[in-house]
């Protein structure tokens, strides 16, 4: 999720029901650190407890040194990332590519738990292609290793974000290790949720690209699982509410014009089921400042709002 999870849609996330936002993948190579994308990567300001930074890389020192730092820059939790399918991150051997070594794989996750004294997750995905599952092996190994809890998403790297995800694996390492064990993959309404909690057993949800332009996700899902009744989508008035306060958040955490360039991308992901001809979405990517970017999303929604009005 780089590019997505910053932190100001990580505390919108929080707000609307999230238990924890991880947050971007951020390089172990800590020589790195220096340029702006990676400063703003490194930004918890305000954010609640626990506050859980996600390392990648394919080096055991690098990652164990980028453990140590970032958990004196006040990372409660430091998760390892195993499960990103980026090409640009496997060629680096980092990232899903990691579980074709497994004897890298135990060096890096002993390295890292020895480094730091607070807890350290790993997110992996179910092998490197579909021929090769070794999420079991990993899972076993990681939790001898002092990983304290695991996210498997669904699928091998192989397969990338296609097809449909796949529980089985799931449970299988959940059955293998007594460590929380988190679901990941097509989890996109609280139906599936409660289905993916019974048919894994797993101790709790990832949600990822569901979250896109409906963050609003989490509160949903809590809502049913709790209760067993729908909690019901957002009205228009809340959901323009909470797209200009997130347009606010981008504008002020990335400053101009990155700011406007990113909010483009949001803007595009929460109206997907609204602006079906793509009309508005068009004209808001040709806007060159923030305030004609909320400008034009306010308009927009006293458009539909009308529209409504007239309907009914």
């Amino acid at each position: 999720m780089a590019g997505v999870t910053d932190r100001p849609f990580r505390l919108l996330c929080r707000r609307l029901g999230a238990g924890m936002a991880v947050s971007e993948m951020v390089t172990a190579d800590s020589s790195l650190w220096h340029t702006r994308k990676s400063r703003l990567r490194l930004d918890h300001t305000g954010e609640p407890e626990p506050r859980s930074v996600q390392i990648a890389g394919g080096d055991a020192e690098m990652l164990a040194k980028a453990a140590r730092l970032n958990a004196e820059h006040g990372a409660q939790i430091i998760d390892i990332n195993m499960g990103c399918p980026a090409k640009k991150v496997c060629n680096k051997a980092a990232g899903s590519a990691l579980m074709r070594d497994e004897a890298l794989v135990n060096t890096i996750l002993k390295a890292v738990v020895a480094a730091v004294s607070v807890p350290v997750t790993l997110k992996m995905r179910t092998g490197w292609d579909p021929d090769s599952k070794n999420a079991r092996r990993i899972a076993m190994m990681a939790e001898e290793a002092g990983i304290c809890a695991l996210a498997v998403h669904g699928r091998t790297r192989a397969c990338a974000y296609r097809g449909e995800a796949e529980y089985d694996t799931i449970a299988e390492v959940k059955q293998a290790v007594s460590i929380p064990v988190f679901a990941n993959g097509d989890i996109t309404t609280p139906e599936q949720a409660a289905a993916v909690l019974r048919y894994t057993g797993a101790d709790g949800l990832l949600i990822g690209r569901a979250a896109q332009g409906s963050p609003w996700i989490f509160r949903e899902i809590d809502h049913f699982l709790s209760t067993g009744r729908h909690l019901g989508e957002p009205s228009l008035a809340e959901v323009r509410t909470i797209l200009l306060e997130h347009l606010v958040a981008l504008h002020a955490f990335y400053g101009l014009p990155m700011g406007v360039r990113i909010a483009r991308k949001h803007v595009g992901w929460y109206l997907q089921t609204h602006d079906t001809d793509r009309h508005f979405r068009r004209h808001f990517n040709t806007l060159e400042t923030a305030e004609a970017q909320l400008h034009s999303v306010e308009r927009y929604f006293e458009s539909l709002s009308n529209r409504e009005t007239f309907a009914a």
